[in-house]
């Protein structure tokens, strides 16, 4: 099972990085009950085995001027790897583009857009997204605002599961 080659510490570690990334070792080795010296390590080979894949400020959208968030469902005409990878690319090329998932079932892709208004999201759309090669069909839904907004995993349904399969 996925977590179980982690031990309660490295667990641990992980969850507080993840609540607060900007804490320091000290206070980290504090938390999860070890001394600093050995705590550094574990998360240095946690970082090495690609657990922490980096560590990021949670900026405000809205307070820089980005005040448009847009879903985008995009159907693909092809769906043969090599065009999936190119839509991909092209994805991460775009600024606007700040996630991108590829799904199951009737949407190939689904798209979170930020962007300053409308009218930079609509230029996007129609100069960008709509044009783009092997795209089939856009639909796009508006956020109005959001209710929960939470990166990460949840440690404490981890930590439930591993518990009940010990």
């Amino acid at each position: 099972m996925p977590g179980t080659r982690l031990d309660p510490i490295d667990r641990k570690i992980l969850a507080e990085l993840q609540a607060d990334g900007r804490m320091t070792n000290v206070e980290l080795a504090r938390r999860v009950g070890i001394s600093a010296p050995p705590c550094l390590r574990r998360v240095r080979t946690l970082e090495e085995q690609g657990f922490i894949r980096g560590y990021h400020a949670d900026i405000d959208a809205r307070e820089l001027g980005f005040e448009v968030q847009v879903f985008a469902m995009v159907g693909l005409v092809s769906q043969a790897e090599a065009d999936l990878s190119a839509f991909e690319d092209r994805c991460r090329a775009w600024p606007l583009v700040r996630e991108c998932h590829m799904l199951n079932g009737e949407v190939d892709f689904i798209l979170k857009c930020v962007a300053p208004d409308l009218s930079s999201f609509q230029s996007f759309l129609t100069g960008e997204l709509l044009t783009a090669p092997n795209v089939a069909s856009v639909k796009t839904s508006l956020v109005i605002r959001g209710a929960k907004d939470e990166p990460g995993v949840p440690f404490d349904v981890l930590e439930a599961r591993l518990s009940k399969s010990a």
